[in-house]
């Protein structure tokens, strides 16, 4: 496995973006221009992101436990608007961090930075999942920065060890592999994914080639989670940073417009809603049908929502 610092040194083999334009063919609407950024950090880590389109963004994008800033591409084709895809730390081009502390506070502080560098109006931030919670922390700790949260199917205490059991066992499997073919095998075996194309595609934005030409995924939870059962500890890492008990507080800290999106088919039961409609009941609440990943099921519903959002914010 690679250290945190040789995480960086990896080979592309294929443009990142070279799937854009038959999604956007899909979808009836233009490749906006794109590019990846990145921000060298204080301790030395780095911080990447996508832009897209022209102009000042007034969106950005935090995705979950395990992905990136791509699994965000069908949403920013569908909204056609100026939008950043942060990939947080020890996720898809950011680095690792060798303390593996991936809570929502530490994570926020790596997202206030660059909103400090790469925006200069206060954001829509939508976060899914873990992204939610960063989310929270980035507004509770820096409201200047936020004109609107948006939390995609995570409310703080929710256990989500229960659901993905199945994607825990298979990150705790091989780390890397010969061909990312065998690993889309491995995807489709588990029962990962749609089309064969689109299992490839995902696979392909979330690893990476190493310099010995061994596929490997780019982010460190897999990396922790088969360390974890090398070791026999009962210790699940990937579920940890959306387990962190400062939510609420974080949530509570908020004083931009705060919407929750409930997927019918993902994390948020209804009595997880109704808490948090209670807890914070300055908030509205918007039901999808899609599963925890709605930025990749309900794209075009999600992206109408955050339209919306970032028109009145």
């Amino acid at each position: 496995m690679l250290s945190p610092e040789q995480n960086e040194c990896v080979a592309i083999d294929i443009d990142e973006f070279s799937y854009l334009p038959a999604q956007a063919e899909t979808l009836g609407v233009p490749v906006p221009r794109v590019e990846r950024i990145g921000l060298d950090l204080a301790d030395g880590r780095r911080l990447s992101a996508l832009r897209f389109g022209d102009g000042t963004p007034r969106i950005t994008l935090l995705h979950g436990a395990g992905l990136n800033a791509h699994t965000w591409d069908t949403t920013v084709l569908s909204l056609q608007r100026p939008v950043l895809a942060i990939d947080l730390a020890g996720h898809g081009d950011s680095s690792w961090r060798s303390d593996v502390d991936y809570t929502p506070r530490t994570l926020a502080a790596d997202v206030a930075a660059a909103l400090d560098v790469w925006t200069d109006v206060p954001q829509v931030i939508v976060g899914q999942s873990l992204g939610g919670l960063t989310g929270a922390a980035v507004a509770a700790a820096r409201p200047d920065l936020v004109a609107e949260l948006v939390v995609v199917d995570i409310t703080p205490g929710i256990d989500t060890s229960a659901g993905p059991a199945a994607l825990r066992e298979f990150y705790a499997g091989p780390t890397d592999f010969a061909t990312r073919d065998e690993l889309v095998d491995r995807a489709i075996s588990f029962g990962f994914g749609g089309t064969r194309s689109d299992t490839e595609r995902g696979v392909f934005l979330n690893t990476r080639v190493r310099a010995d030409g061994r596929v490997e995924w780019k982010h460190h939870f897999a990396h922790l989670a088969a360390q974890a059962l090398a070791t026999s500890d009962a210790a699940d890492p990937a579920a940890a940073p959306v387990l962190d008990g400062s939510g609420w507080e974080d949530l509570f800290g908020v004083s931009a417009p705060l919407t929750l999106v409930r997927a019918t088919h993902g994390f948020v039961a209804e009595a997880d809603a109704d808490e948090f409609a209670t807890r914070l009941p300055h908030t509205r609440t918007v039901v999808l049908q899609a599963t925890h990943n709605v930025q990749e099921t309900a794209p075009a519903e999600l992206a109408a929502l955050i339209r919306a959002s970032a028109a009145a914010a």
